[in-house]
């Protein structure tokens, strides 16, 4: 796990260096490179110099994603002590996020359920959880609100822990502000890069490389948010139990997500290992399952129309097999506003005790 920082830094270092060669113009050549005669090795490699746009932007959204995917061991570090958490926390400054790791675990872990349901709902605060979806809402809104909504629980969090220590908010006793402060080596890397070999034009090339880094791995972190919790109702001061998280324990969603689909049991035990994770079981005890993997959930969430279509028979039956009288109550109110309502014949014969191929 702590190797991912080291993929990070080397990855965001190829692409600067891609940058650099893009803005300033470097001749797109081939050289090839052959290994001394008194190595006694008969070993040839070649090395394009260069870059034409279109492979920028190959490189851009590659690195991008690799680090999406790579959040998920900062994920599992941000549950641990001491060099792992700071390891963690430089992961994500990698992505511009390193207000996650206190967001995810004094927040999202507490308040896990109670989402936070726009101004004219409940208020955004320490008693709600951005990082939990709504019934109703889209990835892409969710995407913005999470990460906004996360950063505003270190705001709060860091101005009380601050006033009662009788420091001002604003000193590098402030772990919101250096979590941003972490992320100044990779905004000075792109821009440098891009002014060396660029000027002012080739600053904003590299700035735009990096925005897209960033806003590409964290989408695909609020995406598994989003996947992992979406409109899933506790009643606030009431205990988080096995029904407030969709597991997917999917096999290739297991191995390509490190266990990550077994949220039940991971809010349950959030200090266990991913690999001592377990299944928990279905209805009335257990958790729901999402019943599909993740890459076809994600599919499903990239068209709001299909993945509302899904998910509102999913949650009938959540509200059905799972939910508190309460937690029924506030779904009932919640899908008539959000037109979630379904028939009972829809649902007649189904449930979510089960996983699918795919």
């Amino acid at each position: 796990m702590y190797m991912q920082l080291v993929s990070f830094i080397g990855l965001q270092l190829a692409l600067a260096w891609r940058v650099f060669q893009y803005v300033s113009g470097a001749p797109i050549e081939t050289m090839l490179f052959t290994a001394p005669a008194w190595t006694g090795l008969d070993t040839s490699f070649s090395y394009t110099s260069g870059i034409t746009g279109l492979e920028l932007i190959g490189a851009t959204i590659g690195v991008g994603m690799h680090q999406g995917l790579g959040i998920m061991f900062g994920h599992e570090l941000s549950h641990t002590k001491g060099i792992g958490f700071l390891i963690s926390r430089w992961m994500m400054a990698l992505s511009g996020t390193a207000h996650f790791c206190f967001a995810h675990v004094y927040n999202h872990h507490l308040e896990l359920g109670r989402a936070w349901m726009g101004p004219e709902g409940n208020k955004m605060g320490e008693d709600t959880d951005p990082a939990t979806a709504p019934r109703g809402r889209s990835i892409y809104k969710h995407f913005i609100i999470s990460h906004i909504g996360q950063s505003y629980f270190g705001v709060m969090t860091e101005k009380k822990r601050l006033a009662r220590q009788g420091k001002g908010f604003f000193s590098l006793s402030n772990r919101w502000i250096r979590g941003y402060l972490m992320s100044i080596p990779t905004v000075a890397l792109f821009l440098g890069a891009g002014w060396v070999g660029g000027g002012a034009d080739g600053l904003l090339i590299g700035l735009a490389v990096m925005l897209v880094v960033w806003v590409i791995s964290n989408f695909e972190l609020e995406a598994l948010n989003y996947m992992e919790h979406y409109g899933l109702i506790r009643v606030k001061d009431e205990p988080i139990e096995y029904r407030h998280s969709w597991d997917n324990d999917n096999a290739f969603t297991s191995w390509a997500f490190i266990e990550i689909g077994r949220q039940a049991d991971h809010h349950d035990r959030g200090e266990t290992h991913f690999w001592e994770l377990s299944s928990v079981g279905g209805a009335p005890e257990g958790a729901p399952n999402a019943g599909i993997g993740y890459y076809t959930e994600f599919c499903l969430a990239l068209v709001p129309p299909l993945w509302h279509r899904v998910y509102k028979r999913k949650l009938a039956i959540w509200d059905r097999d799972f939910a508190s009288p309460e937690e029924q109550k506030i779904a009932r109110e919640i899908n008539a506003k959000v037109g979630y309502d379904v028939a009972p014949d829809e649902i007649k014969d189904r449930s979510l005790a089960v996983s699918y191929a795919m």
